[in-house]
């Protein structure tokens, strides 16, 4: 039994999907459809209540490309979103349309209009560095290809926790620094993780709500998420391979380590149970 490194929360923030459709002529499409979508995990909901991003233009660069001449415009609409409302494999689309078939090795995601809303009422705007000119940058590496006919899938991993800092100590935060980070997974070689969480209750089990997932590659935290009211929580885009899972919730005993495989475009289904302290 190990003691939790997870301090706060960790969010999956943007899951983007890029599909090429089936054609009648998929060898000679030059085209490929692409759908965006969004999914998030909980930040600490006894004191947030919102986490708001506008997203307001999304683009793509062709592999290789050195000029602006190389980036696929997605889209140019104005979304706005509560990230705390995309949890646990909820997603909302962003983008569906056709776009050439090629290698993508970048997306620029656009946003404005940041802040946070305490559960209290307080509301703290947040300043975007680059994000609104030029972009937030995500590299994908290996490229991914969108090819007529056949279909490619990429989940960006929008890490909350640790792009949305907080100042001052915990619980009184005085405001939020917003320095995103993401990562990019492509879901053909990423499997997803989930289960429920539980407890024992003499003939009965009952499921446990907040408890923190933290997913480690070796002694590197991945990524992370938290149960919901019924006990579940799943994990989005994880890179094919070996994992280790560790469990935590204040008043409960951390879970033994466990070590799970995740398959490519699989899910793997496992449960845990927290024993009170």
């Amino acid at each position: 039994m190990r003691l939790s490194r997870l301090t706060v929360p960790t969010f999956i923030l943007c899951l983007i999907t890029l599909l090429s459709s089936c054609s009648e002529n998929s060898s000679e499409s030059e085209f490929g459809r692409l759908s965006i979508q969004l999914t998030d995990a909980p930040f600490p909901h006894e004191l947030v209540s919102e986490a708001n991003v506008t997203i307001f233009k999304v683009d793509a660069r062709q592999n290789d490309s050195e000029d602006e001449t190389g980036y696929v415009t997605l889209m140019e609409d104005e979304i706005e979103i509560n990230l705390l409302e995309l949890t646990n494999g909820v997603t909302e689309t962003l983008v569906d349309t056709e776009i050439p078939v090629g290698n993508y090795d970048l997306v620029r995601v656009y946003v404005k209009g940041v802040n946070v809303v305490m559960t209290g009422g307080e509301s703290y705007e947040l300043d975007v560095p680059s994000g609104e000119q030029t972009g937030i940058k995500v590299f994908i590496d290996p490229a991914i290809e969108v090819a007529g006919g056949l279909s490619a899938d990429l989940l960006l991993d929008f890490d909350v926790s640790r792009s949305f800092v907080p100042k001052g100590n915990y619980p009184d935060y005085n405001g939020f620094n917003f320095n995103p980070v993401i990562r990019a997974s492509n879901l053909s070689t990423a499997g997803t993780l989930q289960g429920k969480i539980l407890t024992p209750d003499a003939d009965t089990e009952i499921a446990v709500d907040g408890a923190s997932v933290t997913v480690y590659d070796g002694d590197t935290e991945i990524t992370a998420t938290a149960s919901g009211s019924d006990g579940g929580y799943v994990i989005m885009g994880l890179p094919a391979g070996i994992y280790n899972i560790v469990v935590t919730k204040a008043g409960f005993i951390t879970s033994e380590e466990v070590e799970v495989e995740i398959v490519a475009a699989n899910k793997t289904v496992t449960d845990f149970q927290l024993s009170p302290e």
